[in-house]
């Protein structure tokens, strides 16, 4: 990718191709031309999607089709590894930006020029690209999100653990990351369905900070197909957050968060939320995803 620019959107791909153009398009209609983009197809089998990008006469978008499939984990590492800019999206291929998205970033970058990671506001869509918010959505954006009376929230250290350790209130492919501070760290293959959260504690336990946006100009996708929906049917959902919440709650102590601790070892939103998964889990899950679900919530 040629030029300097201040923000690379890295786009790993493996879906729909319909709803790639959607995302890529959205893209493309930003207000603010300081982007590249770069997108990764992990070999996804179909036809249209690189004639697609051929006709793109944009010199900003790049697509690269992998010459094998790396699968989630190991392409969202290519997507860190082939970042050049100081800051980077990893983009879901479902999701839009509004057209204000850039912009509104720069500014708040311009703003807050130390911190590592910047949630702007989301709407939260359905697989037919329709306002939804689901139980999972209305408690992220209506209760976990932190409150400002005006303008930012700039969140550091032990309050930003116990926020996102109380409940997860992020949106993974609506942050913005300063690259340096990603590249510190990894992706782990043994948490595939909550490597976001993962990657992100370790930026906190960093030092990291995160400012929260007040502008909405992003639309996140939910719908019942994607990896994390079915993760909760045959139960590893339940059993990764399990392991993951106790090393946090570990790594919380010797580090003297007591708060965080605390909020990892109770854990009570995710339990909540798999208690609104277990009807579903009950009518539709693996007898292992069941006994999973029920011990998430009702163990210790």
């Amino acid at each position: 990718m040629l030029g300097a620019v201040t923000i690379d959107i890295m786009l790993p791909f493996w879906g729909e191709p319909r709803l790639l153009f959607e995302t890529v398009t959205s893209v493309l209609r930003q207000d603010d031309p300081d982007w590249r983009l770069l997108v990764l197809d992990d070999g996804y089998p179909d036809d249209s999607v690189a004639p697609w990008f051929e006709a793109v006469q944009d010199s900003r978008v790049q697509y690269r089709r992998n010459e094998r499939n790396l699968g989630i984990v190991e392409n969202f590492r290519a997507s860190v590894e082939a970042a050049e800019a100081e800051y980077l999206v990893v983009l879901g291929s479902d999701d839009l930006l509004h057209p204000g998205y850039v912009r509104a970033v720069h500014a708040r970058i311009e703003r807050h020029p130390d911190a590592d990671i910047f949630q702007p506001g989301v709407v939260v869509v359905d697989g037919e690209g329709q306002p939804s918010e689901p139980p999972v959505d209305w408690v992220k954006q209506r209760i976990l999100r932190p409150k400002a009376t005006h303008g930012d929230v700039v969140l550091q250290g032990e309050a930003l653990a116990s926020s996102l350790l109380r409940g997860n209130w992020l949106y993974w492919p609506s942050l913005v990351f300063r690259t340096a501070a990603i590249r510190r760290h990894d992706f782990r293959d043994d948490l595939p369905v909550i490597l976001d959260l993962a990657i992100i504690l370790d930026i906190v336990f960093d030092g990291g900070s995160l400012v929260a946006m007040p502008e909405t100009v992003f639309s996140y996708r939910r719908h019942g197909a994607s990896a994390s929906q079915r993760s909760l049917l045959d139960g590893s959902r339940f059993a990764d957050d399990r392991r993951f919440f106790d090393e946090a709650a570990t790594r919380s102590r010797e580090a003297g968060w007591r708060k965080a601790a605390r909020a990892a070892r109770i854990r009570v939103f995710a339990r909540l939320h798999a208690f609104t998964q277990l009807p579903a889990v009950l009518r539709r899950g693996t007898q292992a995803g069941r006994r999973s679900a029920l011990r998430h919530i009702f163990g210790g």
